[in-house]
């Protein structure tokens, strides 16, 4: 049937033939898990950043903190609207011809799963990218990354994934009841037409893009904090170093390991017609596991900080009674002393004052 002619009876074809067979207590207790996790989670997250932006001001640690402010609010909303229409479904038996006639919350439905999809992922992107800006430019990410600069890139980003979100209801195309009866999305079966295919590849490649930027920029900032390591005979700002990597190799563990199997799978239904009988099964192990990044970016951006890793370092030794490294090197915390002796090395007035000596001794 053509959604567009028939918008009150849209994506209902699927419900009459479904491959799909799950046991509904499992079903609801993931999405109720999920749900009351991923709440928590984030809302003790977002406790700790306001404390935080309390306490540190500068500019380099207040676009941190406002980018994962932004992060962790995107995924508190994601878990608390997503997981309520899922949960109202389920209460209501699944029975969707009853309560979406005229097929009003399934288009809410699927405009929230993309939006709130595609969002955490532009806005790790942009982190990941802000981080590498201000590792291997820390003058220019001191004088030009503002908290406006900040504010403006995190508008654009949500209009942005609004924009996605809303482009099928532009064009007339009606998000679709999956095979689960559980959720809307865009349409994954019998995908034919162009339009159809070309959302689902649209929503898959700029997740793949935005997991790309950020594992290239994540790399390009462990190399240069290594580098800033091995050069400095300094120790202040070493903890930090530790502290930066640890968490762009969580970061990037994280987004790939939960991400990718959906978008994969995505865009291996919007590439090839022809669909396999454990399609139902295997996009809800992916979207399962896409929800899984939104309850664990709380955990990696937020709360796995000096304080964490500095009582798994005093474990690891005690069980190891292996020395590795000095407590000593655990001073400070902000992203702006870590740096500090690479904003040193690029300034003006250090190749003055190293020039000065120079000068002298040749008079």
């Amino acid at each position: 049937m053509n959604s567009s002619k028939s918008p009150g009876l849209a994506g209902f074809g699927v419900l009459k033939n479904t491959t799909c067979h799950m046991d509904k207590k499992i079903s609801v207790f993931f999405s109720i898990t999920f749900m009351t996790v991923g709440i928590l989670s984030n809302s003790l997250a977002i406790a700790i950043l306001m404390k935080a932006y309390q306490r540190f001001r500068q500019k380099s640690k207040a676009s941190f903190l406002l980018l994962a402010s932004g992060l962790v609010v995107t995924d508190l909303f994601g878990h608390l609207i997503n997981g309520a229409i899922a949960v109202f479904v389920y209460a209501s038996d699944k029975d969707w011809i009853r309560f979406n006639q005229y097929n009003i919350l399934c288009s809410v439905f699927g405009i929230c799963m993309v939006f709130f999809g595609l969002c955490p992922l532009f806005l790790g992107s942009v982190m990941a990218v802000e981080r590498c800006i201000g590792v291997t430019k820390p003058i220019f990410h001191s004088t030009k990354m503002t908290s406006r600069h900040v504010k403006m890139m995190l508008t654009m980003v949500c209009l942005f994934a609004v924009l996605i979100a809303l482009l099928p209801i532009l064009r007339f195309r009606l998000y679709q009841i999956q095979a689960s009866r559980t959720w809307c999305f865009y349409k994954t079966e019998h995908v034919e037409d162009w339009e159809d295919r070309f959302y689902l590849l649209l929503f898959s490649c700029l997740g793949l893009l935005a997991l790309a930027i950020s594992f290239l920029c994540n790399a390009v900032t462990g190399i240069t904090l290594l580098r800033v390591k091995f050069k400095s005979q300094q120790r202040q700002g070493k903890s930090h170093h530790f502290e930066m990597i640890i968490q762009l190799l969580a970061i990037m563990c994280v987004s790939c390991i939960c991400w990718s199997p959906f978008l994969v799978t995505m865009a291996r239904i919007g590439i090839n017609e022809n669909r396999s009988k454990e399609t139902c099964e295997t996009i809800l192990f992916a979207l399962r596991m896409a929800t899984w990044n939104q309850i664990l970016d709380p955990w990696v951006y937020i709360l796995l900080r000096k304080a964490v890793l500095k009582n798994l370092y005093k474990i690891t030794r005690g069980c190891c009674g292996v020395h590795i490294v000095n407590l000593h090197m655990w001073e400070l915390s902000s992203i702006k002393n870590s740096l500090k002796v690479a904003a040193i090395s690029e300034s003006p007035s250090s190749k003055q004052i190293n020039l000065q000596p120079l000068n002298s001794m040749g008079q």
